[in-house]
C-alpha cells in the first residue's frame, strides 16, 4: 500500500552495481542525483518494549510547539524528520509492518509536520534490510537518508553533515558514527585516517572498538547493491537448517558492500550522545532527562 582492506575501487568494479537513467543501459556506470529521499524503517515488533500502547514510532517523549503556538506531544520518530529537514531532506517513506496503522492515522501527509510523506508496506520479514528495499522501485535513482525511529540523535546538522561527507568523498555509503553505549546491540566500526571504513564488527560480545555507526546516508549505488544481494536468500528462515542467521541487519548489508569495495566513509559524532528508546533502559533515560516521574 502507498499512502501517497581491499584497496579503493576502480570503476569497473562498481559498475555492477551502478544505476543508470535508461534502464535498457542497466549498470555501465554512476548516476548521480542530487534529490535524498527519507527512508525510516517501521517494521520490527517493538518487543523491548512490549506491550505498548501504540507503535513505537510514535511514543511520546518530549513536547514541541507547533505552527499556531500551542504545545504538542511529541513522538520519537518526529525528532528523526526534523534531522532529515535540517539535511534538506522534504520527502520521507515509511515502510510499515502490517497493522502499524496509527503510524500514518498520525503523521497523513506530513504536511503538518513540514514534510512530504509516504507510506509502503513491508513484506518480508526477514530484517530491516528487506523492509528497506521495499523502497527500491521508488528511490533507485535517488539518494538515500536511513534513520531509526526509536534512536534520538545530536546535532540538529548530523544529516547535513553526512550528505556533505557524502558529495565531498565521492563514496557510495557515509556511516554516522557514535561512541557506542551497548556493544550488543551495536555494530562496531574500524576506521582509517581518512575516514573511511574498513571493517565492522555485528554487534560484538567483546571488542577493543568504541565506535558504531548510528544512521546512514548513500548514493544509488548502494541502494543497487543492496536490491541485488537480497535476491539470493540470505536468512535461516528462507533456507532452514542453513548456518545463516535468523534475519538479516543493516550491518550484514554493510558488511557485504566492504568486501565487494562498495566505498564506505564516515562522519564522527562522538562528543555527541544518542539514545535508543527502543529499550526498557532507554526509556527510563528519557524519562529522567524529561523530569517525567513515573
Amino acid at each position: 500500500m502507498v499512502v501517497a582492506e581491499r584497496g579503493l575501487p576502480d570503476q569497473k568494479q562498481n559498475e555492477k552495481f551502478a544505476p543508470v537513467n535508461d534502464p535498457e543501459d542497466a549498470r555501465f556506470g554512476k548516476m548521480k542525483s542530487d534529490e535524498v529521499i527519507g527512508i525510516v524503517p517501521c517494521g520490527g515488533l517493538g518487543s523491548r518494549i512490549a506491550p505498548a500502547p501504540c507503535s513505537k514510532e510514535i511514543f511520546p517523549v518530549g513536547i514541541w510547539q507547533a505552527a499556531d503556538g500551542s504545545p504538542r506531544p511529541k513522538v520519537v520518530s518526529h525528532y528523526l524528520l526534523e534531522k532529515f529537514r535540517y539535511g534538506g531532506v522534504r520527502k520521507t517513506i515509511f515502510i510499515l509492518r502490517k497493522g502499524k496503522w496509527d503510524i500514518p492515522e498520525y503523521y497523513g501527509d506530513g504536511s503538518y509536520f513540514d514534510m512530504n510523506i509516504a507510506y509502503l508496506v513491508a513484506l518480508l520479514p526477514y530484517g530491516p534490510p528487506y523492509t528497506v528495499d521495499q523502497a527500491y522501485p521508488f528511490v533507485r535513482h535517488v539518494n538515500i537518508a536511513f534513520g531509526f525511529p526509536d534512536i534520538l540523535l545530536d546535532p540538529p546538522d548530523a544529516y547535513k553533515r553526512a550528505l556533505q561527507r557524502l558529495a565531498a568523498t565521492r563514496s557510495d555509503l557515509v556511516l554516522g558514527l557514535y561512541r557506542s553505549r551497548d556493544i550488543l546491540h551495536s555494530d562496531m566500526i574500524a576506521v582509517d585516517r581518512q575516514g573511511r571504513v574498513r571493517e565492522i564488527e555485528l554487534r560484538p560480545s567483546k571488542t577493543k572498538r568504541t565506535i558504531g555507526w548510528m544512521f546512514a546516508v548513500w548514493t544509488p549505488t548502494f541502494t543497487e547493491f543492496l536490491h541485488e544481494y537480497l535476491k539470493t536468500p540470505r536468512t535461516n528462515a528462507q533456507l532452514p537448517g542453513a548456518q545463516l542467521p535468523m534475519e538479516l541487519t543493516m550491518g550484514h548489508i554493510i558488511q557485504a558492500a566492504l568486501c565487494e569495495d562498495i566505498v564506505v566513509q564516515s562522519v564522527r559524532f562522538c562528543r555527541h550522545r544518542y539514545l535508543d528508546i527502543g529499550t526498557a533502559d532507554g526509556l527510563r533515560q528519557i524519562s529522567a532527562d524529561l523530569r517525567v516521574s513515573r
